[in-house]
């Protein structure tokens, strides 16, 4: 199935099927990007030749949190320097992770070592690390937000062969579905302010962003165009949210290395802006919230192909 397909390229265990897409003979570069909304310009913090994705910005807005082959990594925003993430004995992370809006909580989502089929379950771990909780049972579930209060989590799962989004206590508990779409749903967040959950679905054939209340009830359509939009993710003051948007109709998937740019949606006008030209991207470049704190700037990343390493 599609969806089952899309979810595949996102993960650790997926990793292979990701370097299965690089055309023969070449390797990977990946560029960690921070965009400055004023200024409407970026600046690149770190490239190195190997894979990474899924940048956060930390609470108190020192560090970017990135996984990469498995691992969290925290990469200082004033020198670009990498240091590992302790969620040891997890270390099957994929790029589905975030922090509570009170930033003293780190929720991800990772398979495990003891199961060689895909699989990926939510933990959740201090903002500092350390041993991870799990809070889901089932799998696959992937997380993507958590209620301003840190009451509940909302997440991608896949139940009975259908790809939608559940939301659960915090703490952990019968999961609760709220949508029940044929098609994909994915991608949920809060705002924050609680008010809605704001995703991307397929449900009209073609991938859009919508937002719902928080019980999962009157669903409204954001976008309307030709791209595949994905991943909406809602400034801190509430405005705006920037978007993913594929040049080419991906249908129900979300692969690496395609043509995409950065939008950003204007929630009072509804009028929809490019931030970036059209780069070489896709899956891992902004798959979770990246947005300081302070919601002057937002980070991302980009990816290149070369010949070999030097």
């Amino acid at each position: 199935m599609l969806p089952i397909q899309r979810k595949l390229f996102v993960f650790f265990l997926g990793f292979n099927i990701i370097i299965a897409q690089v055309p023969e003979g070449k390797k990977v570069v990946s560029l960690l990007h921070i965009y400055n909304i004023e200024t409407g310009q970026y600046e690149t913090l770190l490239k190195e030749n190997r894979h990474f994705e899924a940048p956060n910005w930390s609470p108190d807005g020192t560090f970017l949190l990135i996984n990469s082959n498995g691992v969290l990594e925290k990469i200082n925003v004033s020198n670009g320097k990498s240091t590992p993430f302790n969620t040891s004995p997890v270390e099957r992370c994929n790029n589905d992770h975030g922090y509570s809006f009170d930033g003293k909580t780190l929720y991800i989502s990772s398979g495990k070592k003891e199961i060689e089929q895909h699989t990926s379950f939510i933990y959740k771990v201090d903002a500092k690390g350390g041993k991870p909780v799990q809070i889901t049972p089932k799998t696959p579930s992937y997380w993507h937000g958590v209620s301003p209060d840190g009451q509940y989590i909302v997440y991608c799962a896949e139940r009975n062969g259908n790809y939608d989004i559940f939301k659960m206590k915090s703490t952990g508990g019968e999961e609760i579905r709220l949508t029940t779409e044929e098609h994909l749903d994915d991608g949920p967040e809060y705002d924050s302010k609680g008010n809605f959950i704001y995703f991307n679905s397929y449900r009209t054939q073609q991938m859009q962003i919508w937002r719902m209340q928080p019980d999962g009830k009157d669903p409204e359509q954001l976008t309307t165009d030709s791209y595949s939009n994905w991943f909406p993710h809602v400034s801190p003051d509430n405005s705006k949210f920037i978007m993913i948007s594929y040049i080419e109709d991906q249908k129900q998937g979300h692969p690496f290395g395609r043509q995409v740019k950065l939008r950003m949606y204007d929630l009072l006008t509804k009028e929809i802006k490019d931030l970036t030209k059209p780069f070489y991207g896709g899956q891992g470049t902004i798959n979770v919230n990246s947005w300081h704190p302070e919601g002057t700037q937002f980070a991302f990343v980009s990816y290149e192909l070369v010949d070999e390493y030097n």
